[in-house]
């Protein structure tokens, strides 16, 4: 049987939907959809995603438990070249934390604050 990757979905907390919906769409260009809470106490935009391709798909989460912020799990978005993103934080509402700096093997990487607070990353290979 193959390994399956560590990570498999993430949530980011987040204190205000349109507000982060908006910073990820123009950050990312990502597409969001509505996702349907059994309970009705939580609020879901998840990231358009394939199901059947590598890597983790996620959700914008407003929870009553959810507490957006630093300090949490860091998570990283795949890129073609994260200074793209990085052109586009500031505009968005967010904070450059730690601009495009080499990871050596492994790429490229900019750190990040969104508009919730979470410090996010971004990695590329170039």
């Amino acid at each position: 049987m193959t390994q399956m990757n560590a990570v498999g979905w993430f949530d980011i907390y987040v204190s205000e939907m349109h507000r982060a919906e908006g910073f990820y769409k123009t950050v990312l260009g990502a597409e969001m959809e509505d996702m349907t809470d059994p309970t009705g106490e939580t609020e879901m935009k998840s990231f358009v995603a394939d199901m059947g391709v590598y890597g983790a798909a996620g959700a914008l989460v407003k929870a009553p438990y959810a507490k957006p912020g630093p300090g949490g799990t860091q998570i990283y978005f795949s890129v073609e070249d994260c200074a793209t993103e990085q052109a586009r934080i500031e505009a968005a509402g967010g904070q450059i934390i730690r601009p495009k700096f080499s990871i050596g093997e492994y790429g490229y990487v900019t750190l990040a604050q969104d508009t919730e607070g979470n410090l996010i990353g971004f990695n590329s290979l170039k």
